[in-house]
């Protein structure tokens, strides 16, 4: 994606105010073909000739045209479309105006029939050329309009978006029913955007090439400019490049652009923003209409027709608002006929809604000042009420005096809608209704300025719903959607006149009280909010039971800012959870201290699951023995750039406290299965991977099925991935759910393992009925080997135990070579540690198998390793977390 500064480029002065004629801003060079030509290569020559439209002609008759444009309406997918004859695909009769057509005239034609070329005939009644949109923008005489303007008023939707790996057939279908010539192309990660368009296709179909994905064919980078820049410049850039659409980037308040596409300009948008230019242009115009009448009758019918023409409606009154003429827009856009408005004064259009002095203040200003511009709703002759944006001019003789007003409006009924649209996407909820956080935030400053002022209390209330999760896993989103909206109904409903509701998002809510009396009136209103909560709901034929849990912060003890009313609102509802759910709790300063570091660990790791700023590193497991490398295990590991190195002992209870854990364990899910597929392209040779499991991870049902669609699709096989699971989480009956999802796990061929084993709830049962594959003897045991006898002979008893059931063992912490033949002699080869290998980066583990080759069995370990090793790793022991 390039960037293009503002003031990189210039565009040529341009005269003004003329409305030429067409013939005169054409070229002569048309491309023609006969009927019978291949599609194949009418593109071709299109392509050689760089031009955007071919003519079918026939014994010199013309029977039709076929232009880029038509691109989108091709099915790339058919087998013998390149062979397709053009007479087939082409458009006819073709849409042509004489050379002596006037510029606008052309131009509204265009508008009217949504054309972006034009065929100009030449007094020969041959064609002459064709008028593009490009043409118009430079012969318009409005760049002062253009200079004026800037790059954003012309761009407003986002831009069609296409992944890279989308057919052409699809990303065709996709043009097609958006509507749009182009589109811009995400080409993967760390690689810019790249854009689509009907050229490009014009191309393809040249090149008869095979319907291919998007990405084998736009190699295309992305041209961008700021929206701050003027269309000016725009338009000079787009001319001096030969391109189509420019890239349009957000910019900051300074002005400065982002790297963030808000949409796409291209010669059709900029046309549009023209449009509005000439609602000046023709105020000009009848400004000067008395001086045109008595110039000449020839000036006369030259604004006659720019008045007919005019998208916009045009009514002409005399001193005392009698309507004395209108053009066609007006009938268009009133229902009014001319004859049934002429005589009539504009109360005719009136809606109602505009109080008298409206109407006094507006005819006040057209009196003295001659002017007034603004906003109105009138009504149209079928009851219709809209919107328009309202010029009224008064047309004044030499000596001053007023001879009539002219008044141009617009329909801005759609454009109201979508602010309004706009406007309740900014500040409310889309779901339940209530206001958003930037709609709380602003109450939230007003009551704190009127507390402030005023020297009253006030407070906030977090409401967070306990447990509500479980809806979602269980009934689905959809059901999960309509306890919210019951939530926000029965809140709404129990508030205090006054307060207000907000929704944060997820299932956590706000109740702002602008005025507090005393706590006690708090805790009263808190009360009730969870006794309506806690009554039972149906939703999908369900009897449900929803509790919630609020922290309480009062201005002006708790807090004096907005932030810091929610952040400590927000901690006193944890501990509200803390203590045992469906409660509130008031905050205190000892409350916030204590939470501090876990607020700014949280902080860093919601933070660093949003920006994927965590990265795993890889372990081995050895077979001493045999020197083969029989496997490795994924390590999650965080590197803040605040905190620094974070253990997963510190960051993953909180992950699982927070509820983060799912979100946590799916991202190292596809990290590692990614990881997979760029190690097997290296080599066949791979070693399984173990991951470790949360105790969470397994309450949902849901997780077998989703690990085998994962693997599913990277096409890889189940046996290269291991479950790691701490005793804890297998202390079930063969009832539980878990229970069915391991089984369902090892059906499926993922292979099972029990980490950390003997520090939990060792039991000789569930070793005998969970279809478990490995035992892991947790470091612990291992630490203080070959010289504690205790140690020694609780690792035999484990050993022994695992061989009798069949299961294969793995020993952790291995820091020593005596360590690791101890255990190869107690019947243990497989071992884990520092002293043989430490973690390491993908790059390390690739480098490896790179240099392992295209062995059948498990590589040797090498004699030189030298993984990536953290400055955390270097002094902590070899067990990982």
């Amino acid at each position: 994606m390039k960037l293009v500064n503002s003031s990189d480029h210039n565009m040529s002065a341009i005269k003004l105010g003329d409305d030429p004629q067409v013939g005169g801003l054409v070229n002569s060079g048309l491309l023609t073909c006969e009927p019978e030509l291949p599609l194949a290569d009418v593109a071709r020559r299109m392509r050689k000739a760089s031009v955007s439209c071919i003519l079918i002609v026939q014994d010199q008759e013309l029977l039709g045209i076929w232009s880029e444009g038509d691109t989108r309406r091709l099915d790339f997918s058919q087998p013998d479309l390149l062979q397709t004859p053009i007479h087939k695909l082409m458009s006819s009769p073709v849409i042509h105006v004489s050379h002596d057509t006037l510029l606008s005239q052309a131009a509204s034609l265009m508008k009217s029939k949504r054309m972006r070329r034009l065929l100009v005939m030449g007094a020969d009644g041959k064609p002459l050329g064709m008028l593009t949109q490009s043409d118009i923008v430079r012969h318009q005489g409005v760049e002062n309009y253009l200079l004026m303007r800037n790059v954003g008023s012309s761009v407003h939707a986002a831009p069609l978006r296409l992944y890279a790996s989308l057919s052409i057939a699809e990303a065709v279908t996709r043009l097609r029913e958006a509507g749009t010539e182009a589109a811009i192309v995400e080409r993967g990660r760390g690689q810019p955007p790249g854009i689509i368009t009907e050229r490009d296709l014009i191309s393809l179909l040249a090149e008869e090439l095979p319907a291919a994905a998007l990405q084998e064919v736009v190699h295309n980078e992305l041209l961008c400019v700021p929206r701050s820049m003027s269309l000016l410049k725009a338009v000079d850039l787009l001319r001096e490049k030969g391109f189509r659409h420019l890239g349009v980037l957000e910019c900051d308040a300074n002005g400065e652009p982002l790297d963030k596409l808000c949409g796409l300009l291209s010669f059709n948008d900029i046309l549009a923003s023209i449009e509005y230019e000439y609602v000046n242009q023709l105020r000009a115009a009848i400004e000067a209409r008395d001086y045109a009448l008595k110039a000449s009758q020839e000036h006369l019918l030259l604004a006659q027709k720019v008045i007919e023409t005019s998208l916009d409606g045009i009514v002409i009154t005399d001193p005392n608002g009698v309507i004395q003429a209108v053009n066609p827009s007006f009938t268009t856009l009133t229902g009014y006929s001319a004859e049934e408005a002429i005589g009539q004064t504009p109360a005719l259009v009136s809606s109602g809604l505009h109080g008298e002095d409206f109407y006094k203040e507006m005819w006040s200003n057209l009196k003295t000042q001659g002017y007034w511009q603004g906003e109105i709703w009138n009504r149209r002759k079928n009851g219709e009420i809209y919107a328009e944006w309202l010029t009224i001019t008064a047309i004044r003789d030499l000596e001053g005096e007023i001879l009539q007003f002219a008044a141009i409006f617009s329909d801005i009924t759609d454009r109201k809608r979508k602010e309004e649209q706009i406007h309740s996407l900014a500040y409310y909820d889309d779901l339940t209704g209530l206001a958003n956080r930037r709609l709380l935030l602003d109450r939230l400053d007003l009551s704190l300025a009127s507390a402030k002022r005023h020297q009253h209390k006030m407070a906030v209330l977090f409401l967070d719903l306990d447990l509500f999760k479980r809806i979602n896993d269980t009934l689905g989103h959809q059901a999960g959607d309509e306890v919210l909206k019951e939530v926000a109904r029965r809140l709404e409903t129990n508030i205090n006149d006054g307060d207000s509701v907000a929704r944060l998002g997820g299932d956590e809510f706000t109740v702002l009280v602008p005025e507090v009396e005393t706590l006690h009136l708090l805790e009263t209103e808190a009360s009730r909010l969870i006794s309506a909560l806690i009554q039972p709901l149906t939703i999908m034929q369900k009897t449900l039971v929803v509790s919630t849990s609020i922290g309480i912060s009062v201005y002006p003890d708790d807090g004096v800012t907005a932030e810091s009313l929610l952040k400590h609102a927000d901690t006193a509802m944890y501990r509200a959870k803390e203590t045992g759910r469906n409660n509130y709790c008031f905050y205190n300063a000892v409350m916030g201290e204590r939470n501090y570091t876990d607020l700014a660990v949280e902080h860093g790791l919601r933070k660093a699951l949003e920006n994927q700023t965590l990265y795993i590193a890889y372990q081995p497991k050895i077979d001493v023995a045999t020197r083969k490398w029989v496997g490795m295990e994924a390590l999650l590991r965080w590197q803040d750039p605040e905190l620094g190195e974070v253990s997963p002992a510190e960051f993953i209870p909180l992950a699982e406290r927070l509820g983060l854990i799912e979100s946590l364990g799916d991202w190292v899910i596809d990290e590692v299965c990614q990881q997979l597929v760029a190690w097997q392209k290296i080599s066949p040779c791979v070693p399984p991977v173990s991951i470790n499991v949360s105790a969470r991870q397994l309450v949902d049902a849901q997780f077998a099925q989703r690990l085998f669609a994962r693997l599913k699709g990277y096409h890889l096989e189940p046996g290269l991935i291991e479950l790691e699971l701490t005793e804890s989480c297998l202390v079930l009956t063969e009832e539980d759910i878990q229970h069915q999802l391991l089984k369902d796990l090892h059906a499926g061929g993922v292979q099972i393992s029990i980490d950390d084993f003997g520090t939990g709830y060792s039991s000789l049962s569930y070793l005998r009925k969970l279809p478990l594959s490995t035992i892991k003897i947790d470091a612990s045991f291992v630490r203080e080997l070959p010289e504690n006898r205790e140690d020694g002979q609780l690792v035999r008893a484990i050993i022994g135990m695992a061989q009798a059931l069949g299961l294969q063992i793995v020993a952790e912490g291995v820091e020593t070579q005596a360590q690791a033949t101890l255990l190869q002699g107690l019947g243990s080869p497989v071992c884990q540690g520092f002293w043989l290998a430490r973690p390491a980066s993908p790059e390390a583990i690739q480098a490896w198998l790179h240099k392992a080759g295209d062995t059948s069995l498990w590589p040797d370990f090498p004699d030189t390793w030298q993984p990536l090793v953290t400055q955390a790793e270097e002094n902590k022991p070899s067990s990982p977390e």
